[in-house]
């Protein structure tokens, strides 16, 4: 036997490099994008156990809605590229690229098993540019086959060795074969079937039996005449061994799934819930279909589903011929192979093994796979093809008319192939070039139309997304998934109307619930998003809150695991007000999924709105245990820390707040609430570098002005604050408390009573009834030595705040003054000497809160699910598209700090310090009345 030359490998090598180049730029498309971009278990931060209790996609084996598809070594691989490039395909492809040469190499090397130098390459470089492995290298979830492959061709190898010299068993080859098959077999589920080509391989070539022969042989035995040969009994005993591990395999992997078969629906496999005969005769069908995509790969579909394939319904439909011939083909080359000894012989059973034996899993023979026709499944069975390809070519080469001829042929053949190929690999450059290319071969296939429609609207191209999602439904009029992608465009164009009546239609396709009965039927989770995508639609309209919480009571009742449902739910309930069952179906979504961070975020959010702090934080810090980097868990407890008015919370609250920012780095909020713990630490230069920060990322920020001007205020610094209150007034002239701030500044330390003036009219002309900026008016008049117009003032003062002591004390002094000057004969519009404080302890009694931020409702192939967080004026909590959505908005000004909880110690000093001075202003007016 012949090994593998470098020059051999360098060929392969370098011809799969030149057809598969360009694949390097393509990206991440169709099935990619669950197992890449949406599959939690590539990341760091996720627990490598998690892949191997998920799914390929991601999804909890336990789940009903997982696709029961095992293969954690291939995760390992794409976590593995994760770790170096993130999330750039191009090292993705790159990496299958370099195993795909690997698997021409390996199948190079079985070849030479059968077929001698010269045709064994031809066999791997057929293999090598063949146009139906486009789908398995160049779309990246492919690597599950070519991973398998790889290890299912060194088991073979291994297994081959297993036979000594003197025909005795070798053990270590054998072990090495049981190691591979489990590796082969976590890589995908088909590797399992290498231990059917190792039996075949013992069977018909190692010990050259042929069926005549074995069937002879077992009459005997059984007749009694005779007993088992010892090379038999050899041969028996290393199948048992075989037999036994491969059983082993079959156990784990089902105890894997749990007994249960993944839900496929009629438009992934239509034949799967047809009736017989249609059923088996689709089925048959479809394995000349396969064979023909071998023979003739001219027109290739990324998507073979629903519609592509029309069922075979009758025995008088003529596609029943091509099985007819398919399996006589099919018998003629096994009756060939198993009934002679020669060479040829053992080449053709090989080949036909190789095709046979890989295929029968994806079959639908013995059990539905929810598919029709995937080329990539194709990849192993076409090494059985391109061996008896060679094995013909070799027949024919050698008839010496024909060796020109034939040589010129094999070579056309490559180089239409490599051609075919590379031009392939350009229609999986993105999800519409693949799409729009399937639509050439295939227009009758709704799921394609619905694919390109996506990718518009990734484009955010609704309107002409909406032209193929109307078309899908027109191709498949019951298709539940083409009528939820119209409904969700309609929305998107703001045309809910449409997008209801699109839900409904899709809701009156669902399987009825049938009061007073249990609910049976299987139904894809998917589907059950029209009941979410149209509650999620109609509870926009508060009158309409309880139809939409029936839609997800309807959801609950079809699927009692469909997490969403409770997701959603429970943010409409917190929308209610009912915070008890918000919290209880919060509570039950978490019983099916404990491991994720935003639903703990989401029950966080509740236990806030039920003032249940201490509860809220812990809930926080169960999200941030599952995601040390939740963005939202991050903010909203940093910020649940920093309102305790705890001390001994800030130094962890600021630390959450500097872990956000890193994520976050332009949210101005994040480093406004920095700021806020400076000022609450009396850290003055820190709070103002963070309120500073604020500012530069989002001009016009309200609440940071406002507090950064109320610093330079408390640190003596008004002529700072002066401009600062200015920007604020130029975004928001009807800020009160901005108003009050720099009239007190420019009264007290500018001496400007004008400016001050226009300040406080300026309060009155938006809110007549402020006592706060009324009172201060009235100094500007007393301040101005208009007596008259104070007392009225005052008066007037009184009036609207009867309780306010310090206005009926301000009101004696003006009187007092008045009937002063008038006894000594003096005018009373020119006082002199007299001053009174303006009120200024509410202005300076607290800081100013966050603006609120609101995260929009988000709606696409998936599930809807939105909710609110609790906010006051200080700071309004963020929450994410996924769990709740963040609500709250500024409205009359923010509230003061003193409102919304205790004043820190710095607050009351500050506080006491003006009641002082004002005091101290109010002795002074009363001994200048009492010297007159």
């Amino acid at each position: 036997m012949a090994v593998v030359s470098w020059k051999e490998i360098l060929l392969l090598t370098g011809l799969v490099v030149g057809c598969y180049w360009n694949c390097l730029s393509c990206g991440f498309v169709f099935d990619d994008v669950s197992a890449i971009l949406d599959n939690k278990d590539l990341r760091p931060s996720t627990p490598l156990r998690n892949m191997f209790l998920n799914d390929f996609w991601g999804t909890p084996m336990s789940e009903e809605r997982s696709h029961k598809s095992y293969r954690p070594l291939t995760v390992l691989t794409f976590r593995l590229n994760y770790l170096f490039s993130e999330l750039s395909a191009a090292s993705y492809h790159l990496l299958n690229v370099v195993l795909h040469a690997v698997v021409c190499v390996l199948f190079l090397r079985v070849c030479r098993l059968f077929l001698d130098k010269t045709f064994s390459l031809v066999a791997a470089l057929l293999f090598a540019v063949h146009p139906i492995h486009t789908e398995a290298v160049t779309g990246v979830v492919g690597r599950a086959e070519l991973l398998s492959s790889i290890f299912l061709l060194a088991a073979f190898l291994a297994y081959t060795k297993s036979t000594g010299s003197d025909h005795s068993i070798v053990w270590p080859p054998i072990t090495l074969t049981v190691v591979l098959v489990a590796a082969a077999t976590l890589c995908k589920e088909q590797g399992i079937t290498v231990v059917g080509i190792c039996c075949v391989h013992e069977v018909f070539v190692a010990q050259g039996f042929t069926l005549p022969v074995l069937l002879d042989t077992l009459r005997h035995v059984l007749q009694g005449k005779d007993g088992f040969p010892y090379a038999v009994l050899q041969t028996l005993l290393k199948l048992i061994v075989l037999v036994i591990s491969t059983l082993l395999l079959v156990i784990i992997r089902v105890q894997v799934i749990q007994s249960q078969l993944p839900v496929f629906t009629r438009f992934d496999n239509p034949a799967a819930v047809s009736l017989t005969p249609t059923r088996q005769l689709t089925f048959n069908y479809l394995l000349p279909v396969n064979a023909w995509l071998l023979l003739n790969p001219s027109e290739l579909c990324c998507d073979w589903t629903m519609g592509t394939i029309p069922l075979v319904e009758s025995l008088l439909d003529l596609r029943n011929l091509a099985t007819v011939t398919f399996y006589t083909f099919l018998g003629l080359l096994a009756h060939h192979s198993l009934c002679y000894r020669h060479s040829s012989a053992k080449t053709v059973i090989m080949a036909l093994s190789l095709i046979v034996l890989p295929f029968i899993p994806a079959s639908n023979l013995f059990f539905p796979v929810g598919f029709v026709v995937a080329e990539r499944v194709l990849y192993v069975p076409s090494m059985g093809f391109c061996v008896l390809v060679a094995h013909g070519f070799k027949i024919v080469s050698h008839k010496g008319q024909l060796k020109k001829i034939s040589w010129l042929m094999i070579g056309v053949l490559l180089t239409t192939h490599a051609v075919k190929t590379f031009n392939r690999n350009w229609d999986w450059e993105s999800e519409y070039t693949l799409f729009t290319s399937a639509l050439k071969v295939n227009k009758n296939n709704a799921k394609l139309w619905n694919n390109v429609g996506h990718a518009l609207e990734n484009q955010n191209n609704y309107a002409m997304a909406l032209r193929y999602f109307l078309q899908a439904t027109r191709v498949q009029p019951d298709d539940i998934g083409a009528h939820m992608n119209v409904g969700r465009t309609y929305k998107n164009l703001n045309r809910s109307k449409e997008a209801e009546e699109a839900y409904l239609v899709a809701k009156s396709l669902m399987p009825q619930v049938i009061p007073g009965k249990k609910y049976a039927t299987r139904v894809a989770p998917n589907h059950l998003n029209v009941y979410i995508n149209l509650a999620n639609l109609i509870r926009a309209n508060d009158s309409r809150l309880e139809e939409a919480d029936q839609l997800y009571r309807q959801a609950i009742s079809m699927r009692p695991d469909f997490k969403q449902a409770y997701i959603s739910r429970g943010e409409l309930l917190l929308k209610m007000n009912k915070l008890t069952e918000a919290r209880d179906a919060y509570l039950r979504a978490l019983e099916l999924d404990g491991a994720n961070a935003d639903l703990w975020y989401n029950l966080a959010i509740v236990n806030i709105e039920m003032k249940d702090s201490s509860e809220a934080l812990k809930n926080f810090n169960h999200a941030l245990e599952l995601n040390p980097r939740h963005k939202l868990a991050l903010f909203n407890s940093a910020l649940l820390m920093q309102e305790s008015g705890e001390p001994r919370f800030w130094p962890e609250a600021n630390r959450r707040f500097l872990t956000y920012v890193e994520e976050e780095p332009d949210d101005a909020n994040g480093y406004f609430n920095l700021g806020m713990l400076a000022m609450d630490a009396n850290e003055n230069a820190a709070a103002e570098h963070w309120m500073r920060k604020a500012i530069g990322l989002q001009a016009g920020f309200r609440s940071a002005l406002f507090n950064l001007a109320l610093l330079y205020s408390q640190s003596k610094r008004e002529m700072d604050a002066l401009p600062v209150l200015d920007e604020l007034l130029h975004y928001h002239p009807e800020h009160i408390k901005g108003l009050i701030l720099k009239g007190d500044i420019l009264m007290n330390h500018k001496k400007d009573t004008r400016g001050a003036k226009a300040c406080f009219e300026r309060i009155l002309y938006m809110d007549p009834t402020n006592v706060q900026g009324k009172h201060n008016l009235c100094v500007v008049y007393f301040e101005e030595r208009d007596l008259p117009r104070a007392e009225r003032c005052l008066e007037e003062t009184l009036a609207l705040a009867p309780n306010e002591e310090y206005v009926r004390r301000h009101l004696s002094i003006v009187r007092g003054k008045m009937a002063a000057m008038s006894a000594a004969g003096q005018p009373l519009s020119s006082g002199e000497g007299a001053s009174m404080s303006t009120k200024e302890e509410k202005p300076q009694g607290g800081k100013e809160g966050a603006e609120g931020v609101a995260v929009g409702e988000e709606e696409g192939r998936g599930t809807n699910a939105v909710g609110k967080g609790a906010a006051d004026e200080k700071n309004v909590r963020k929450s994410s598209a996924e769990s709740l959505r963040g609500g709250g908005a500024d409205q009359s000004g923010s509230l003061d700090r003193s409102q919304t909880k205790g004043k820190s110690t710095k607050e009351i000093k500050d506080i006491e310090e003006k009641r002082a001075a004002a005091l101290k202003r109010l002795e002074e007016i009363e001994r200048i009345l009492s010297g007159d």
